[in-house]
């Protein structure tokens, strides 16, 4: 009986200890369901899904022929699932010997505490099968877009580059970063209890295509332009130049070149200072070249005409202290001489007759002292002090381009008012915006400034310009076989940071125009501190005529008509 009822008590004890058990883990896992739900749910995605950005297709970048410029290749990028990984050093080890990093990085990336993180973005399908090869569970393979510059060096300072994660960083590629960007989107990465993915919206990701972007840069034309410039530069051994091809009754830009060239597509092999585009955001004092708008400002005013003339003081003159000279002397001179051989003593005193504030409003108006309000990052609005803080030095240097700075974009800009009868247009690089299907979001049209002088003032500018490439003047050497010619030379001092001249420093210029009649392209090259020849009608002039000879045929633009007569003519007198 004793047995029985011993035997009964343990049954109840075991029943009993049995039952709290069951209560309690009925107990706990109500309470983990109930109360502890959301921490639960947030605990498994942590251990099962994992998010992570990815940018959308970039948009492309086209020519204003639609050929490719900039283009998003999709590529591979290498992630790992770092909580998952046990032996954190090892595996840091492997995949830097793989990869050819820092072990050192790579394992402080492992034990940084986040569950997902890069160990090489964009890598190359190399670099990709030797990390496959390791076969670890743990690393995935996203996939992203890099961005690729298919012409290399061509036009990189307009085009600019894009960092990592596909954001604008110079150029074209900053400026308009919200049209050409893809849209970011969070994606998650499914696991199993392997670490195996087994589910992904990657897709939905790349589907987000940014729009694409048409530029005024003709592909071509650019080539042209940036190979004339290199030989300009290297030949005469200056330290950098730029040419600007651009056309006139639009402000469309078709080259915008630099020299030395870097390669967009590793960028971060080149030093920065060759990044930017200088031709927008680098003034300088433009030299002789002003003597153009000074002119015009004169004739505009209607109390000076072409064969006005001014006592040029044989190459020597005392103003307002200061010594003003000419490389050669000149006596009389008409204002169409004075412009034609480049009279410093005949520009101060064109702005003596003229006054001071005549010359600044009409300087003003080309657009000297302000932005062309171009669509790129970093434009720089030059110098142009008020006329009422001018010396009398001040106003005549001014008038032949010194104490004044210009971007190379505001020198061709103004002087192509002057080939567009007088009417000055705002810049461009960018004529369309369009989507992944090709279609037109948005166009840039053509928009004008003003005129800045008269269709009779601007014209007969034209025909001064016209004899500076003419025997005798400073710019015989842009004369272009088959087609009329307008330009004028500069050649500016450079300043010291002491605020005096350079004695052995200059920059070397040309800008005009062709054909003169009806002129299709306007052209400057510029060359920074050409050694041993310095002057623009020797360094920057042949330069400007390979530009425009090898442009002007590319366009189909037919002969000029006065070369055709003079052909004639030729021909007549060797026949009779």
């Amino acid at each position: 009986m004793r047995n029985v009822k011993r035997h009964t008590v343990r049954v109840t004890l075991v029943s009993g200890c049995f039952l709290l058990w069951l209560v309690t883990i009925a107990v706990t896992a109500g309470y983990y369901q109930l109360v502890k739900a959301d921490w639960l749910s947030r605990k498994a995605e942590v251990q099962y899904e994992h998010e992570f950005t990815i940018n959308g297709k970039r948009g492309a970048i086209y020519d204003s022929r639609h050929e490719v410029m900039a283009v998003s290749l999709e590529t591979t990028s290498i992630a790992a699932y770092a909580s998952k990984i046990k032996d954190k050093s090892t595996a840091a080890a492997q995949l830097a010997k793989a990869l050819r990093l820092n072990a050192k990085e790579v394992r402080r990336n492992l034990n940084s505490g986040r569950p997902f993180v890069w160990i090489k973005r964009q890598a190359t399908p190399k670099e990709v099968a030797a990390v496959k090869q390791l076969g670890m569970k743990e690393i995935d393979f996203p996939s992203e877009y890099s961005r690729f510059y298919p012409n290399t060096t061509l036009a990189a300072q307009v085009l600019g580059f894009t960092g990592i994660d596909g954001q604008g960083l110079e150029g074209i590629e900053s400026f308009y970063d919200r049209e050409l960007k893809g849209a970011p989107k969070r994606v998650t990465v499914l696991r199993d209890a392997l670490g195996r993915g087994f589910d992904t919206d990657r897709l939905a990701a790349i589907s987000q295509t940014g729009h694409n972007l048409v530029l005024t840069i003709d592909r071509h034309i650019q080539y042209i332009a940036e190979q004339a410039l290199a030989e300009a530069v290297t030949e005469y051994k200056g330290i950098s130049g730029m040419a600007l091809v651009m056309e006139p009754s639009t402000g469309a830009v078709l080259a915008m070149a630099h020299y030395p060239f870097f390669n967009p597509n590793a960028y971060n092999k080149s030093d920065r200072t060759v990044w930017r585009n200088r031709a927008v955001s680098d003034a300088f004092e433009p030299g002789s070249t002003m003597k153009i708008f000074s002119a015009a400002a004169a004739l505009e005013d209607g109390k000076i005409r072409p064969d006005s003339i001014f006592f040029c003081e044989n190459g020597n003159y005392l103003v307002g202290g200061h010594r003003v000279h000419d490389t050669k002397p000149h006596g009389w001179l008409t204002l169409q001489q004075i412009v034609k051989f480049s009279s410093n003593i005949g520009a101060v005193k064109l702005v003596e007759q003229l006054g001071p504030q005549i010359l600044y409003d009409n300087l003003r108006g080309f657009g000297f002292g302000r932005r062309t309000g171009i669509d790129c990052n970093g434009e720089a609005a030059g110098s142009l002090s008020n006329y009422q803080r001018w010396t009398k030095i001040d106003a005549g240097a001014i008038a032949f381009g010194q104490g004044v700075a210009a971007t190379a974009l505001q020198v061709v800009s103004a002087t192509a008012a002057i080939a567009n009868d007088g009417v000055l247009m705002r810049p461009y690089l960018v004529q369309a915006v369009t989507d992944d299907q090709g279609r037109t979001v948005r166009e840039i049209k053509p928009e004008s400034l003003g005129r800045v002088v008269s269709a009779r003032t601007a014209d007969t500018v034209r025909t001064i310009l016209r004899t500076v490439v003419t025997e005798g003047g400073t710019g015989v050497k842009a004369e272009v076989n088959g087609y009329s010619v307008c330009g004028k030379t500069g050649t500016a001092q450079k300043l010291e940071p002491d605020g005096g001249y350079a004695q052995d420093r200059y920059i070397a210029s040309f800008v005009g125009f062709a054909p003169a009649e009806r002129p299709a392209i306007a052209v400057l090259v510029v060359v920074d501190e050409p050694k041993g020849t310095i002057y623009g009608g020797l360094v920057a002039a042949p330069a400007f005529s390979r530009i425009v000879k090898e442009t002007l045929g590319y366009l189909n633009v037919p002969p000029s008509n006065d070369w055709q007569k003079l052909q004639v003519s030729r021909e007549t007198k060797i026949n009779g």
